[in-house]
């Protein structure tokens, strides 16, 4: 994956501390004090929980080193720093090894509704606070181990697992669902578009079916997965997912539920 052209990540002193500026820490608070208006009765309980834990000021750009000690305590992972978008090979790794991949720069003022790389809030807000919970942990560290030994076919079926349960995840609330992918936690408009447009469809979780289905990264989703509890995810993570990835495989993609583009995007990975 090549780098972004416009932003470009902030180095890390050793102690885990960025130097952000006093705009930075205006957007971040911005940003901050929208979403968690936004997901108020949308996003899931061990989410709301998380962020409990995770205490992110909103004054101040959540510091690396204050969201480790945290998830370190809670479930043994670290966040960390890279420039902007990365391959599969270190993304991998890196979740194979309990570390979170975060790009550390921050969208600026233009780009408060929409930004098609995922930037510090969308790493930190969006996805942290799941990691203090085990079973959601757990599944990401199978998910590491297993992406890391996986060949470069088999890896674009992964993409798909991941971008509609981490990033664009539902789970199963009474008669209704809530939200756990980071990808529309960290985003207002999207966690608008899922409960409120009646377009998008919501299906019953099917992993092999989930890897047949192609996404694009720049538009709202027009399907999301609904998983019963965060717990099936630990449930998954102990399947023999790589059967399911030939499964899809085999049986070949889905017709795109988007229109197309000259230059498709839809492996573009988050």
């Amino acid at each position: 994956m090549g780098s972004s052209a416009k932003y470009v990540s902030k180095p890390v002193d050793e102690a885990g501390f960025v130097q952000w500026t006093q705009s930075e820490n205006r957007v971040w608070a911005e940003l901050v004090d929208t979403q968690m208006e936004c997901i108020q009765g949308r996003a899931c309980d061990e989410y709301i929980r998380g962020l409990e834990l995770l205490a992110l000021s909103r004054d101040e750009t959540a510091q690396i080193a204050d969201v480790n000690k945290v998830l370190l305590n809670e479930t043994g992972w670290q966040v960390a720093p890279v420039p902007a978008l990365i391959d599969f090979d270190r993304f991998f790794k890196l979740l194979s090894e309990k570390k979170f991949p975060a790009a550390t720069f921050l969208r600026t003022r233009e780009d408060m509704k929409y930004l098609q790389e995922p930037d510090y809030f969308h790493e930190i807000f969006g996805h942290c606070a799941m990691l203090t919970n085990k079973d959601f942990a757990e599944f990401t560290h199978a998910y590491g181990k297993i992406g890391s030994k996986a060949t470069k076919e088999e890896r674009v079926y992964l993409a798909r697992l991941y971008w509609f349960t981490v990033e664009f995840g539902l789970v199963k609330h009474e008669d209704e669902f809530r939200i756990f992918g980071g990808g529309i936690l960290s985003s207002p408009g999207e966690t608008r578009y899922v409960f409120e447009n009646e377009e998008r469809l919501i299906k019953p979780f099917d992993p092999v079916d989930i890897m047949r289905t192609p996404y694009r990264i720049d538009i709202m989703q027009p399907a999301y997965f609904l998983i019963d509890s965060i717990h099936a995810l630990l449930d998954l993570a102990h399947q023999d997912i790589m059967s399911m990835v030939q499964e899809a495989k085999s049986l070949g993609l889905h017709t795109p539920l988007y229109p197309k583009k000259n230059k498709e995007t839809e492996e573009s990975y988050v």
